[in-house]
């Protein structure tokens, strides 16, 4: 330990040396401070905003990294990235809750810590989930083979698209550890409200992605195997940079003894697993209704599954948008909860909630307003611009009703009420959506496909809503 302490001490001063002044130390990283209003939120919004740009980097790439595939003399590899993009999809998505259980409870301890003067419980945070997630990447990398058997076995492609969509997989597969680990670094960041810091991370795994795409892909002709091993290494890459930065801040190694002691507490892993077992239901009950969604669409021909897709691009591209909010008020929540500010924590939802809802209808309104233009730059076919119109309305309510609802999800992940969000959740799926979903397929009726999408949204608010009064009963 004691030569861990001295390397911690070596790396620490060679960052603090080349990010100090860009960066805040441990000791200067502002804090939500309770009180008026006007104390915290100039702060919550410089937070939501790097969350924003943190969020905007990840299509970016997307972008880019289809820019270079799709230039390649065969469309095959192209395709077997996106064929394979399926399985990490469902992998990560499945694992997410490493960061969404990290940043709550690190924003509540957080909270307790300004009031004790200690910070163990902080810490004890980031270690207890950083082995946790190490030791799950490492066996989703040694049951790769196994993973891409069955996986394979269920998707259904060309060979020559499998064998690129392989190659893909093999080289991404590699980034399982650093992918799960960096979950609980940004958790742990954005916990601590720090938004320099997750952006810097951001801009680091995703340029360094673009670099070594090119790279790869261009100079070195590795096509679908440097794509995924491109992704890979930029994950690698992120990982360095973030612990780095957790290094410069400075690292309580006085307090190991006593977080070592308390790292495997039975209860505090049972909370624990039983909230990443929550916000994991409560994801794939999302996933499943979008999934349904599209399928339904399908069945409704290509004009209106091609419309509808052109239309859930935007509804993607603005959750971007709406989730920098949510995790913005995920952190503050979370510490407000912690030191028991109890007015604070009402009016940060109030204005998160309206942030995001303004946010989420103007961007509907743009497209109502301007759907050919806009949806020109995406697809030539006419038949698809004709119809875009009479569905863009429903954009209206999906993105209004989904910007409250991102903002109660981040509030009551703030508050790690996983229970909350996983009842509320299923109840939006069942009801909300899968009634009016099934309905809409009977009668083939795309108008209340949309009103299904609607009603997931807005049962999601009215469930989350009705359980927001409880949380404010120390008021």
């Amino acid at each position: 330990m004691r030569n861990l302490r001295q390397l911690s001490q070596q790396f620490s001063d060679f960052f603090q040396g080349h990010f100090q002044g860009r960066f805040p130390n441990r000791s200067a990283t502002r804090h939500p401070k309770s009180g008026s209003t006007a104390e915290w939120f100039l702060p919550f919004l410089k937070l939501a905003a790097a969350n924003t740009a943190s969020n905007l980097m990840v299509p970016l790439a997307g972008l880019i990294d289809t820019a270079f595939l799709g230039h390649l003399e065969d469309i095959r590899y192209l395709n077997g990235v996106a064929l394979a993009a399926i399985i990490f999809n469902v992998i990560y998505w499945s694992f997410n809750f490493f960061r969404m259980g990290t940043t709550g409870p690190t924003a509540q301890a957080l909270g307790q810590a300004q009031q004790r003067n200690d910070e163990t419980e902080v810490w004890l945070i980031l270690f207890r989930n950083f082995l946790l997630a190490l030791g799950v990447g490492l066996g989703v990398w040694l049951m790769r083979d196994a993973i891409a058997n069955l996986s394979f076995s269920l998707l259904q492609a060309s060979p020559s698209v499998k064998l690129a969509a392989l190659d893909f997989y093999h080289g991404r597969i590699l980034g399982a550890p650093a992918v799960l680990v960096n979950f609980v670094l940004l958790g742990w960041l954005l916990g601590r409200s720090q938004g320099k810091q997750v952006l810097a991370l951001a801009v680091v795994g995703n340029c360094s992605n673009i670099v070594l795409d090119y790279w790869f892909i261009q100079i070195l002709g590795w096509r679908s195997y440097g794509a995924g091993l491109a992704t890979a290494l930029s994950q690698y890459l992120m990982l360095a940079v973030g612990l780095g930065l957790i290094l410069a801040g400075g690292v309580p190694w006085h307090l190991w003894p006593k977080i070592k002691s308390q790292l495997w507490r039975p209860a505090e892993l049972r909370a624990l697993f039983g909230l990443n077992f929550d916000i994991l239901v409560r994801t794939f009950a999302i996933v499943i209704s979008m999934s349904l969604f599209t399928n339904f669409s399908s069945g409704m021909g290509d004009t209106v599954l091609g419309v509808n897709t052109l239309l859930l691009q935007i509804v993607l591209m603005s959750a971007h948008f709406m989730d920098g909010v949510a995790l913005a008020v995920e952190s503050y929540a979370g510490n407000f909860y912690g030191r028991r500010a109890w007015n604070d924590l009402s009016r940060l939802l109030l204005l998160g909630a309206a942030g995001s809802v303004i946010l989420g209808v103007a961007i509907a309104l743009t497209v109502v307003m301007w759907p050919k233009s806009l949806f020109g730059l995406l697809t030539s076919h006419r038949s698809l611009l004709s119809q875009v119109p009479q569905y863009a309305v429903w954009l209206i309510p999906v993105l209004g009703l989904g910007g409250a609802a991102f903002t109660l999800d981040g509030y009551f992940l703030g508050l790690t009420a996983g229970r909350t969000l996983r009842n509320a959740t299923l109840l939006a799926a069942f009801v909300g959506f899968l009634p009016l979903a099934l309905i809409a397929s009977n009668l083939q009726s795309p108008h209340l496909l949309w009103l299904a999408l609607a009603g997931l949204m807005a049962m999601r608010v009215v469930t989350l809503a009705g359980q927001v009064p409880k949380t404010l009963q120390g008021r």
